[in-house]
């Protein structure tokens, strides 16, 4: 039996909904800390005094009662798990788990019981249902009747509004009421708050940003008072999760951010944040309306009677003893502004303040959000969408949830950056290499595939390889694209550029005709580079050795069919990833021999090559079918050149410019018939001066029996 139990996914329940958790027992404590809102229950193994095993709705519970009289109940345990559970009590906190069964007759009458902060309904001593006392709010009594009414849970589908008890009445002889005194036991441990008594001190005209307004905050021993024109709020503070006190970005005022749940309700609108926002300079004399020996045996000096100081620091003081939780404080992030501990950005078309913390975010103030890195999944830094000069900053939580701080300064990009990267949060965005290098064992999200070996793949790169060297351009009678280079001049000068007189002269023809007419610009010509000659595919000589394996290759096919009788039905690229997994978990002694298999393979090779090539291999002739292309790849060439030299000679018959020679060239029959009957086409409904510039466009082209006849 380990010092430790470790459980994941078990339920509590809160006021009608059902929040997961993880659950350990220690030697010294039982620890539950919840997954939604991070708050942790810390019982220690000496207050243990009942621990009960049930059957619930969600598989089994266990219901934990203290000695100070807390019951704690958690639900989701499997049927195997009692056994581990109650040798563990036993042997730890010497408390015996005691199985006990729910009553499921469906009777209404029974008899109710108060024990601790619970309110049993039993028939036959068997359970029914348990009603938490700290879920009421309210309790009434009539006839022979009490109702009870409970805290509304917002984040509940189906919430309980009221139980009506009827309560018999009771023998004469007895001078109590049983209805007033069922109702009297209720409220004793109801959260039922009523200001009774006098405050503890009063903090007056409070400016409080949520709910927007000024109050009165008037502190009692176990809840705060809010007092406004308009509303009133009364906070048990059972309620606080978390103390915030946060500079502002002036370095002049400060936030105290107190964080409720369940929030507190106005109307429709529920907030969960309580901000108060004060200033630097203001200074207060506070005097607790307690006797001195009082203040110290309550609080234990973190209070006096009389203190004196910031207005901010006196709230703060003050809440964080009654509240008994820590506050807190910015660490040692600082923003592109000197002294500035937040950001600057815009929450749902809001600007506030963010501000990165040590465990954590939180944005303040309309709408608040706070959010611990242990619920965050990953980050991203996006481009702004308005303007370069800013981006926005994602956060996106394991929930599926995504807050997005936009408009942020282009200047405090590498200060959160650094910030994220030591807080070793998942960022989104990260560049392939630096993401690869940034990884470790305990990260969660990094996929463990992107490091493999992967044979196939390998494989498929070293053909497509070989294929290009072979295959080093497509087919002769295609036309290669040329790439566009701003800086770069055109070919073809087109009339209106500087340089247009010289492609006109080089025209010829009788140009005197278009003149005074409007001139529209002559298209571009296609160009036709000319193509280097294929090379030649060599052929393979099936006589010639083959190259030798690596080592890694001669290991996977020794293995390959003992990994498919170990994964029967397993594909090809299955097969790799698999065997990449294996090869790295080979130890070194084993890789040694494979790699001195692969040495003697190696030294075998080169040996038969040499024997090869000494009896006159290696020298392949290329076939018939090759010695073809070749013939006919030079007679093109030729022939190109011919018709490149007639194309001049025809220049200058029509009066052409001598210095100007048409760069294009035609490399087959095909494309020089295509480009006839290109020629054919746009002589149609041309005038007679733009024959000429047609002519010099396809002036490479072998003449026709049309050209012959003019």
């Amino acid at each position: 039996m380990g010092d430790t139990l470790e459980f994941n996914e078990i339920y509590q329940e809160s006021k009608g909904s059902w929040n997961d958790g993880r659950l350990r027992f220690s030697k010294q404590n039982v620890v539950y800390k919840s997954s939604k809102t991070g708050k942790v229950d810390n019982i220690p193994a000496a207050e243990l005094s009942q621990a009960t095993w049930r059957r619930v709705c969600l598989g089994h519970g266990i219901k934990l009662a203290t000695s100070t009289g807390h019951v704690y109940k958690y639900d989701g345990f499997r049927d195997t798990d009692y056994e581990r559970i109650s040798e563990f009590f036993k042997a730890n906190y010497k408390v015996e788990l005691t199985e006990k069964d729910m009553c499921v007759k469906g009777w209404n009458w029974g008899t109710a019981k108060f024990s601790g902060p619970l309110l049993s309904f039993d028939v036959n001593d068997s359970s029914v249902f348990e009603i938490p006392l700290a879920s009421v709010s309210q309790c009434a009594t009539g006839k022979n009747e009490v109702t009870l009414e409970f805290h509304q849970n917002d984040d509940a589908e189906v919430s309980l509004m009221e139980v009506r008890f009827y309560v018999p009445p009771g023998p004469a002889d007895e001078g109590a009421d049983p209805v007033e005194a069922f109702a009297a036991n209720v409220l004793s441990k109801a959260d039922v708050i009523q200001a009774t008594g006098d405050a503890v001190c009063v903090f007056k005209e409070l400016q409080c940003l949520t709910p927007r307004g000024r109050y009165d905050i008037l502190i009692y021993p176990a809840f705060l008072h809010l007092h406004g024109k308009t509303f009133d709020y009364k906070i048990p503070y059972t309620t606080v999760l978390r103390l915030f006190l946060l500079p502002h970005k002036d370095q002049r005022q400060m936030f105290f951010v107190i964080s409720l749940d369940p929030p507190i309700k106005q109307g429709q609108t529920r907030y969960h944040f309580l901000i108060l926002l004060f200033s630097k300079e203001e200074e207060l004399r506070l005097t607790l309306n307690m006797s001195e020996e009082e203040v110290e045996k309550r609080y234990e000096g973190k209070l006096s009677k009389n203190m004196s100081g910031s207005l901010y620091e006196m709230v703060s003081r003050v809440m964080k003893a009654l509240v008994n939780r820590k506050i807190t404080v910015p660490g040692n992030f600082q923003g592109n502004t000197p002294g500035a501990q937040c950001i600057t950005c815009s929450y749902k078309a809001q600007s506030g303040l963010l501000y990165p913390l040590e465990r954590g975010f939180i944005y303040v103030h309309k709408p608040p959000v706070h959010l611990r890195f242990e619920e965050i999944s990953c980050v991203n830094f996006a481009r702004g969408t308005t303007t370069t000069r800013s981006f926005d900053f994602e956060v996106e939580t394991k929930q599926g949830n995504q807050f997005t701080f936009s408009s942020i300064e282009r200047e405090e990009y590498g200060k959160l950056f650094d910030f994220v990267n030591a807080k070793k949060l998942n960022i989104k965005n990260r560049g392939f290499k630096e993401k690869k290098g940034m990884k470790s064992k305990n990260n969660e999200y990094s996929d463990s595939d992107e490091d493999q070996h992967d044979a196939y793949l390998e494989r498929m790169k070293a053909e497509g390889k070989i294929r290009e060297e072979g295959d080093g351009s497509n087919d002769s009678d295609e036309e290669t694209d040329e790439s566009f280079n701003p800086g770069e001049e055109s070919d073809v000068a087109e009339e209106y550029d500087s340089n247009a007189s010289e492609s006109e002269s080089g025209s010829g023809g009788d140009g005197s005709d278009d003149e005074g007419k409007k001139k529209k610009p002559a298209k571009k010509a296609k160009v036709v580079k000319e193509r280097k000659p294929r090379k030649e595919k060599k052929q393979k000589d099936t006589n010639a050795p083959k190259r030798p394996m690596s080592s890694y290759m001669l290991w996977l096919n020794s293995s390959r069919e003992h990994i498919k009788s170990e994964n029967p039905g397993i594909s090809i690229t299955e097969i790799s990833k698999k065997a990449g997994e294996m090869w790295k978990q080979i130890g070194k002694d084993d890789k040694e021999g494979w790699d001195r298999k692969a040495e003697e393979a190696k030294k075998n090779y080169e040996k038969a090559m040499k024997e090869y090539r000494e009896n006159g291999g290696g020298s392949s002739t290329p076939s018939k079918k090759e010695s073809k292309k070749a013939g006919g790849k030079k007679e093109d060439k030729a022939g190109g050149k011919k018709r490149k030299s007639d194309g001049g000679e025809k220049e200058k018959e029509q009066g052409g410019n001598d210095s100007f020679k048409s760069r294009e060239f035609i490399s087959s029959e095909e494309s020089s018939s295509e480009g006839e009957r290109k020629k054919a086409k746009k002589a149609k409904g041309k005038p007679k001066g733009k024959e000429s510039e047609e002519e010099e466009e396809v002036v490479t082209t072998p003449p026709s029996s049309e050209e012959d006849s003019d």
